[in-house]
């Protein structure tokens, strides 16, 4: 299968932006509790848990195997059912919007590394894919990451780090 990737890497005010968008047939309300439920969240990237009133949340990717470790994520903005921006390793932010035919969702990652962009643009496709599945019904299991994903989605990645 082919799968063409829809990531684009744009500069904002001197900061280099990895913005990938989806478009869900689903509720608002659907696409955020897919993103912010622990329960929901574990069926396509990982679980979480702690008391996100506190600011921050322990996070483990259940996607990456049994022995993915925990990490702490910081909740830096959270508008239901709107906007989430947390930090870890990278600042990641979502945004939804709700229109008559479903629900527009754009993933940003602020200060993406040129070089890592080349496996981090293809895993948010990837993983961004598993959400769209999660909230529509689909099979997540069909989804590979492993050529359908990367290295395929490599060059797409790699051009668009250097501006090209």
């Amino acid at each position: 299968m082919s799968i063409e990737p829809t990531g684009r890497i744009e500069t904002r005010d001197g900061v280099r932006r990895l913005i990938i968008e989806r478009t869900l047939a689903a509720p608002i309300e659907e696409v955020w509790a897919a993103v912010t439920e622990p329960a929901r969240l574990e069926r396509w990237i990982g679980t979480w848990t702690g008391d996100p009133d506190e600011g921050r949340v322990t996070f483990r990717m259940t996607a990456e195997g049994a022995d993915a470790p925990e990490e702490t994520i910081e909740i830096r903005e959270c508008v239901p059912p709107r906007r989430l921006a947390v930090s870890s390793q990278w600042d990641l932010e979502l945004d939804l919007a709700e229109h008559d035919t479903g629900t527009s969702l754009v993933f940003t990652q602020p200060g993406i590394d040129p070089v890592e962009a080349e496996s981090v643009g293809p895993g948010w496709e990837y993983y961004l894919d598993r959400l769209v599945a999660v909230v529509t019904g689909a099979d997540v299991s069909g989804i590979d990451f492993d050529g359908d994903y990367y290295p395929a989605m490599l060059e797409h990645y790699r051009s668009q780090a250097s501006g090209g």
